[in-house]
């Protein structure tokens, strides 16, 4: 069924959108005016207003009556928003998506962390995996326990650009987690491999074996990836 063509005033907050990110705009920052943004995209001055309503209303601009419109919203939040916006819209591909764009960042961060993590930093990986272990009953802190893990091993990449992105997509990686766990712990003797992977990565980063922890991170990911595939072919 084809998708029903866009209004104009949508088709140029899409090339507002992508102009703020090109331009790198931060909070603050004062956007060309209303006739600049019309002769740039070659629409009407109305539409450009129209557009620009509906981007003070979403909170990414201020427009403030005599001085002009204004960022609110800085280049990564809006990035951060946009990704997020495309993973809901896409809900038939948001778990393989998600763990996509899981082994892509968390095996740099398992490396960054192996080489960047402090004791503290340390610590809270280690509390994750006791968590796990003492969740056998608890579907519900088991969740908890193995988003902790993974977070605190990008937190310990101390990279903020990392940790920025993956908060913004925390809900969706905690369905992810949820979904890769529900199926691989249909079967209870599951736990305590996973547990093992878990601790494996985590012994790999407390010993700065950057190369061992990556390893270990894409071989986790890619795995359980594909036993959710599997399991929806039986």
């Amino acid at each position: 069924m084809p998708q029903p063509k866009k209004k104009t005033y949508q088709v140029i907050i899409d090339q507002i959108k992508e102009y703020f990110l090109t331009e790198q705009l931060q909070p603050g920052d004062k956007l060309p005016t209303e006739r600049e943004l019309a002769s740039r995209f070659n629409v009407s001055r109305t539409s450009v207003r129209e557009a620009l309503r509906k981007l003070e209303m979403k909170g990414i601009i201020e427009i403030k009556q005599g001085s002009g419109s204004f960022m609110k919203t800085s280049e990564f939040q809006l990035l951060g928003d946009e990704l997020s916006t495309t993973i809901v819209h896409a809900e038939n591909k948001l778990v393989y998506e998600m763990l996509e764009l899981r082994r892509a960042l968390e095996v740099e961060c398992a490396f960054l962390a192996s080489q960047r993590a402090t004791s503290e930093d340390l610590e809270h990986i280690r509390q994750a995996i006791e968590k796990m272990k003492a969740a056998e009953n608890d579907v519900e802190l088991g969740l908890e326990a193995d988003l902790h893990f993974h977070l605190s091993i990008v937190r310990a990449s101390h990279n903020s650009i990392f940790l920025q992105l993956v908060q913004t997509l925390s809900e969706h990686m905690q369905d992810t987690i949820r979904a890769t766990r529900r199926q691989r712990l249909a079967n209870p003797e599951r736990l305590q491999d996973t547990i093992d992977e878990h601790k494996q990565m985590y012994l790999a980063i407390v010993a700065g074996e950057g190369e061992l922890a990556k390893q270990l991170m894409e071989k986790h990911i890619t795995q359980i990836r594909k036993e959710l595939a599997e399991s929806l072919l039986n």
